[in-house]
């Protein structure tokens, strides 16, 4: 194998026996997994599991305080060599987490332009990707010079993943995107994330919503109680009803 190919078959993200430790609080007990390249990588877990504290370390908010985390064959995290935030995010890595992260009190439109690291003004940022942006999210187009506080909760969500691929990025690291939106909704943004993994785009997903799980999913890991206990093939863990209800006590079928 050449060292192009073996390059593109290695995974994007690998995390090896990382720890987290927030103050006094030991969250991450080790965690391994890896996202491979072109897919999308579900991170599941009861609340509490330490998905939301796993992303974070990932993108060096919360430090590692043992392990590596490598991206793109490059170790940004861990203690021999962590990289800033702003560094990890240079790299290529887009985080939308739980919170959104929107500015309310400024319009739709400068929201993303604020998130575009190489436009300085709006007929800076690429058009085309531009309208790909609206194709997914039609109400973004609607609402461009509205303020963000004022869009509705799913608006708001689609805001937030509009953000993170406004430019072209590796690696997405989403939090539990679906989390109190309407069924119709979440419809809409399982479809906006399936034209997004036809692109190729890497995904780490956290979700709750075991309906968008199955419909996105390549890969799965799942925690519990800081460490992973589970890597595997999505589909495999839809079809095991008995492997569903051991790691996450229920079953996936119950959450469509």
């Amino acid at each position: 194998m050449s060292a192009q190919n073996a390059s593109r078959a290695a995974p994007l993200l690998r995390l090896e026996g990382v720890h987290t430790h927030i103050g006094a609080y030991h969250i991450l007990h080790g965690v391994d997994f890896e996202v491979p390249r072109g897919q999308v990588t579900m991170l599941l877990g009861r609340n509490g599991a330490g998905k939301t504290t796993t992303l974070r370390t990932i993108m060096g908010l919360w430090p590692a305080s043992r392990g590596r985390v490598t991206f793109d064959g490059e170790t940004i995290g861990g203690p021999e060599r962590r990289l800033a935030t702003p560094d990890i995010a240079q790299r290529g890595i887009a985080y939308v987490p739980e919170s959104m992260g929107i500015f309310g009190d400024l319009t739709v439109k400068e929201n993303l332009l604020l998130a575009a690291r190489s436009a300085r003004t709006a007929d800076d940022l690429d058009a085309q990707r531009l309208d790909w942006i609206f194709g997914l999210f039609p109400a973004l187009k609607k609402f461009w010079l509205y303020p963000a506080g004022k869009l509705s909760g799913g608006q708001k969500q689609m805001l937030s993943v509009a953000r993170a691929i406004v430019e072209p990025r590796k690696l997405l690291l989403i939090d539990e995107p679906s989390k109190g939106l309407a069924p119709a909704i979440i419809q809409n943004l399982i479809g906006a994330l399936r034209e997004l993994k036809s692109t190729q785009t890497t995904v780490l997903l956290v979700e709750q919503n075991f309906g968008m799980a199955r419909a996105l999913g390549d890969t799965v890991a799942v925690m519990d109680d800081g460490a992973v206990v589970h890597r595997g093939a999505m589909a495999e863990l839809v079809e095991d009803e008995a492997l569903q209800q051991r790691l996450l006590g229920l079953s996936l079928d119950a959450h469509q």
